[in-house]
């Protein structure tokens, strides 16, 4: 009996560990299911936006089960399913690309509260919210740091700064956002010659031949790299670059590599933006490589998601402390194509080695990280 006992108590317990076994699987507490579905893994900020979630729902009573795409959107499609099946009754959803579209409609048909998550689900009607931080702002504090940082207001046309232009993936609408941000206070300086750009300039977003240029499928570093080997090579093999924009931090710091592999570059590198302020790249602006990133505190974006989540649920008018629903010209950002959805909005922040204190103080960083970036 003893032994059939210790049997049985190893098959349970074998059959738990099972169940548990996906990246990030779904807690016990609460009976009502968020599903949280993230992009992917190979961009630090998504691993800890896709637990910061799972704790926040946790915390309000919630069972929640974190799942990363791996920029494969059937994958994703495949797990938001499974969502639906366990009975979710919400999801917060940072998508791949416009082919979530599907799993997203039969959301709707099933009155299940779907939130997008830091990017807009495009070419959909079967949705009513998006929270994310002001990304044209994003855009607007990276262009900044580059005037910043070759003190532009002093620049003249007789000896133009060199600058040379990237953008992010195609297929998430925030790309766009962040790059019309930029150029809209670098096209003024360019315009007066006093900034010149190496390789393809679109002027905005809307230029879209030039834009698919510049844009790095996918936020996949190994990409942005190829393409400033190849720029290095080619368009700006007779001048020195004196910035880049760069729109996040894993691809600022490939960039930087190809730039360092270069001769010209080996003492100053290019003033470069970036954002997410991931750890690696704060320690890269302490070393005084990358120039800025722009801080997005997603723990707040995590707790205002699932606030929000939370409050839609309970019937509840919605109210998010330090975020504000936009409105006017910034009404676009929650425009998917197929409806303007209530678009919350959180502030970014523009962070360099003066104030690199700014996450750290935050409580973004794990504390040996923190150690080291103080």
């Amino acid at each position: 009996m003893k032994k059939l006992t210790a049997v049985l108590l190893v098959l349970f317990v074998a059959a738990s560990l099972f169940a548990g076994g996906k990246s990030d699987g779904g807690s016990k507490a609460g009976s009502t299911m968020i599903g949280i579905a993230m992009p992917e893994t190979h961009v630090q900020r998504w691993v800890k936006d896709g637990a910061s979630l799972k704790a926040e729902a946790e915390k309000r009573g919630y069972r929640a089960e974190a799942q990363y795409g791996n920029a494969d959107q059937a994958n994703q499609n495949t797990q938001i399913q499974s969502f639906l099946t366990q009975g979710a009754k919400a999801l917060v959803v940072g998508c791949i690309n416009d082919g979530v579209g599907s799993v997203i409609a039969e959301a709707g048909k099933d009155k299940v509260v779907v939130i997008a998550y830091d990017r807009i689900i495009p070419n959909s009607e079967d949705y009513d919210y998006y929270i994310t931080f002001n990304n044209f702002k994003v855009g607007v504090l990276q262009a900044t740091s580059i005037v910043n940082g070759l003190n532009l207001d002093a620049a003249t046309a007789a000896a133009p700064k060199q600058i040379t232009l990237f953008a992010g993936s195609p297929t998430d609408g925030n790309a766009f956002f962040f790059f019309d941000g930029a150029m809209s206070v670098l096209n003024p300086y360019i315009d007066k010659g006093v900034l010149k750009v190496v390789g393809p300039y679109p002027k905005t977003s809307a230029d879209t031949n030039n834009f698919q240029r510049i844009a790095t499928e996918n936020w996949q570093a190994p990409i942005a790299k190829t393409r400033m080997e190849n720029l290095l090579n080619g368009d700006a093999r007779s001048v020195t670059l004196d910035a880049i924009l760069a729109p996040n931090d894993t691809l600022a710091r490939a960039i930087l590599e190809a730039c360092k592999a270069d001769a010209k570059y080996r003492t100053k590198l290019p003033v470069i933006s970036g954002q997410d302020a991931e750890f690696d790249s704060a320690m890269s602006i302490k070393n005084g490589e990358q120039y800025s990133t722009v801080f997005k505190d997603t723990a707040k974006l995590a707790e205002a998601a699932i606030l929000l989540a939370d409050q839609v649920l309970k019937g509840q008018s919605v109210n998010i402390p330090g975020a504000v629903l936009a409105s006017g010209d910034l009404a676009k950002i929650g425009d998917t194509g197929k409806k303007v959805v209530k678009a919350y909005l959180l502030d970014p922040i523009l962070v360099t080695k003066d104030n690199l204190n700014v996450p750290v103080d935050a409580g973004f960083f794990e504390a040996a990280e923190a150690a080291q970036l103080k």
